[in-house]
């Protein structure tokens, strides 16, 4: 059973900043594209970044601004968030996902089969 367990969210003023990271169970992904998405109460789940098992990253940018990085290390937690600059805005519910089923297009939720539950991240202005 594939399992994947996001950490690293928490209550941070506007301005600070944060490192997701996401543990992978039951399944070998270092060739997998991994993704992070995050859903805002009332929204849709939104694509924030992914990571190609080269390393390229690929981001929403109109969403992260250059704020955010994507990082993997297959070793240990294969995929990291570091956010910095949060805004209120970024307050969302933030999900790792893995298991992409259509290469070409990274940054569309349906294109996962790979879901973790999620970690709250909170940014108070």
């Amino acid at each position: 059973q594939v399992q994947l367990v996001e950490s690293g969210g928490g209550l941070v003023q506007a301005g600070g900043s944060l490192r997701l990271a996401c543990a992978v169970s039951g399944r070998t992904v270092s060739s997998d594209t991994m993704a992070w998405f995050r859903q805002a109460p009332g929204k849709e789940r939104e694509f924030v970044a992914a990571i190609r098992w080269s390393g390229t990253g690929t981001y929403n940018l109109d969403s992260v601004k250059g704020r955010f990085t994507i990082s993997r290390d297959n070793a240990k937690n294969p995929v990291y968030l570091q956010m910095n600059s949060l805004e209120p805005e970024d307050t969302a519910v933030y999900y790792c996902a893995a298991g992409l089923t259509a290469y070409y297009s990274p940054n569309r939720a349906s294109n996962y089969a790979y879901w973790g539950q999620g970690t709250q991240v909170t940014v108070s202005s």
